[in-house]
């Protein structure tokens, strides 16, 4: 793989191999990477609910669940931003819907300008060749005693894009804002079930590559 520079991102923009909605603007596209801004999305981990045998903390360890029942989703207009609490974990959505090409896959990483806000964005993942829709990025304030104001559209994270050896064919994902409220997708429910039964011996002889 090879990481393709800012000559190349453009031209794979023009040609519309490569798209983000909203389109790119001169601050984002960098040497050879792209700067993603913050969303108008925010996601607050919710602690307790309350069942017919009363008041219960939540369990977040199965991630079949739809995300509402385990979030506060808060949708901000324009004009407004959101004050991350000293040590408050969240979930963000990005700005940019992003629209991936068959032989290429992006690599996320925080910039340095959010971590030394104080900001921990835990960006390990990458974005699958194929890929289409918003992303979700978690994001913590490691301060004890700061609140740090998160404003729409400001540049959070940016994303290297390598070229693949060949082509892949992608399964059917786009995520857009109603999916990033709604949750893990329902392929995922068989994988889930048989690992929290433990079945993994299942898991392995059933769906074997």
């Amino acid at each position: 793989m090879s990481i393709i520079t800012k000559k190349d991102i453009l031209g794979r923009v023009q040609s519309g191999s490569l798209s983000f909605k909203p389109v790119l603007d001169q601050f984002q596209l960098q040497e050879h990477s792209v700067d993603l801004r913050l969303g108008f999305t925010f996601m607050i981990p919710k602690m307790w609910h309350v069942t017919p045998r009363g008041r219960e903390s939540l369990d977040i360890t199965h991630f079949d669940k739809r995300n509402h029942e385990y979030f506060e989703v808060i949708e901000l207009e324009q004009g407004q931003y959101f004050e991350l609490l000293p040590q408050e974990y969240i979930l963000v959505s990005t700005l940019e819907s992003i629209k991936m090409p068959t032989d290429l896959m992006g690599v996320l990483y925080p910039r340095s300008s959010t971590n030394r806000k104080g900001l921990s964005l835990d960006l390990t993942g990458i974005i699958d060749a194929g890929y289409e829709g918003q992303l979700v990025l978690p994001i913590r304030n490691n301060t004890r005693s700061q609140a740090i104001r998160l404003y729409p559209g400001e540049r959070l994270c940016q994303v290297v894009f390598e070229e693949l050896k060949s082509e892949v064919t992608p399964r059917p994902s786009k995520y857009h804002q109603k999916d990033i409220i709604e949750g893990v997708l329902p392929e995922k429910k068989t994988e889930v079930d048989l690992i929290a039964r433990g079945d993994i011996k299942s898991l392995k002889e059933n769906f074997k590559i």
